[in-house]
């Protein structure tokens, strides 16, 4: 299991570093500065949680259990809340509306909440 999360999150990092090169330079150009800002937060949240995966893979102190949940709710808020924000950000230059989908943000916003919380009650349950 530490190899999955290591694996996802160093692809989780990648694609963040990719997106904010791309956000930085291909769509300054073509997104309104409040549209850029908002593609960044997708960009810093993914980052984020590519650090955490990365941490908890490394880490021997949390039960593999408790580490395969933390790890699915992450990666399930990290495609929900940062991929939406993508398509928020951009969604004036696709053909789909992504507002149609725009409840899925905040819901990936709570699978990271959750993500945090399982691990923290992990720990503190741990004898």
């Amino acid at each position: 299991m530490n190899k999955t999360i290591v694996i996802t999150a160093l692809v989780f990092g990648i694609l963040a570093i990719i997106l904010g090169a791309f956000g930085a330079h291909g769509l300054k150009k073509v997104l309104a500065p409040e549209a850029l800002e908002t593609f960044e937060t997708g960009v810093k949240y993914q980052m984020y949680h590519a650090l955490f995966l990365l941490i908890l893979g490394g880490t021997n102190f949390v039960a593999d259990g408790a580490k395969r949940t933390v790890f699915y709710l992450i990666v399930i808020g990290v495609i929900f809340f940062s991929f939406s924000i993508y398509g928020l950000a951009t969604n004036k230059l696709t053909p789909f509306d992504f507002k149609k989908i725009a409840l899925i943000t905040p819901v990936g916003g709570l699978f990271l909440i959750l993500g945090w919380a399982y691990l923290l009650f992990a720990v503190l349950t741990k004898k």
